[in-house]
């Protein structure tokens, strides 16, 4: 809805959609299935049982091999800039803004919750268990979002961090290499293809968070837009591998170069697709 209103200015559809939007907001303040709510803080706690509910979603007959029961950094970072959206469009929805007092809260505790100022980066989770300070892709999305909660150089801490641990040049690694729990290889039979699959493995689609986040964070200077469209040259070749004209969902966390998994990934083409357009708008 905010980037369709942005491009089009259709305010009677705006009008039409709040009050929907509305209703998915209490829906997460008040609770909803799959211990989806929000706590005393302002975040959003989501998972219950053998129920995952982030992209990073497999599990292993009773395994859950990347559990993130809590309250996870990507889904927190897309309640805030939700609650700061619902303010922005309200006076095109004839509305009464009432989520300014909410969105600081959130602001606050997400930085005051999943700031690790030792790692210079931000917890994947908050659960009070190991998981939440393994550091992995999730965490770039709550820089490359419109509506931030952290100050330019925590933003720039992010981004170093996720090019030092995990980036590659076809995609981000799901957890850094130097974890114990990593798996370096997606192979073997479906079970073992599955504990490896968010614990490691590089998938292609979130390099378009990351893209925008670093140019976000440069300013969007020319020679950050130049180093860009040079990594970027890369895609060139892994779209005459596997699937002709297409981008893949994974490749290895430890050798990155065959693809993997689904051979045509639409979020994978879309991503990348999106660092064009902004390259071109820039």
């Amino acid at each position: 809805m905010y980037l369709y209103y942005q491009a089009a200015g259709d305010r009677a559809f705006v009008q039409e959609m709040y009050p929907v939007m509305e209703r998915i907001i209490k829906a997460y303040r008040e609770g909803t299935d799959y211990g989806i709510h929000m706590d005393e803080d302002g975040l959003i706690q989501s998972g219950e049982g053998l129920w995952q509910v982030t992209w990073m979603d497999v599990r292993v007959g009773d395994i859950l091999p990347t559990p993130r029961h809590g309250k996870p950094v990507e889904i927190n970072a897309y309640w805030y800039n939700a609650l700061c959206i619902m303010d922005e469009l309200a006076e095109a929805a004839d509305k009464k803004a009432v989520y300014t007092q909410l969105k600081e809260k959130v602001k606050a505790s997400f930085v005051d919750k999943f700031w690790m100022d030792d790692k210079k980066c931000l917890k994947d989770l908050v659960s009070g268990t190991k998981a939440d300070a393994q550091i992995r892709c999730n965490q770039i999305w709550a820089v490359s979002l419109t509506f931030t909660m952290l100050d330019p150089e925590k933003e720039q801490q992010v981004v170093e961090t996720v090019f030092e641990k995990l980036y590659t040049p076809y995609g981000i690694r799901t957890l850094e290499q130097e974890d114990q729990e990593v798996h370096g290889l997606y192979q073997g039979k479906m079970e073992d293809r599955d504990m490896a699959y968010h614990q490691g493995t590089v998938w292609t689609f979130p390099l378009g968070a990351y893209y925008l986040a670093y140019l976000k964070v440069n300013q969007y200077s020319p020679e950050a837009k130049k180093i860009v469209r040079e990594q970027l040259e890369v895609m060139e070749a892994a779209m005459r591998e596997g699937c002709i004209g297409q981008l893949p969902e994974i490749y290895d966390g430890e050798n990155p170069t065959r693809s993997k998994g689904c051979f045509a990934q639409a979020w994978s083409v879309g991503e990348i697709l999106r660092v064009y357009e902004a390259l071109e708008k820039l």
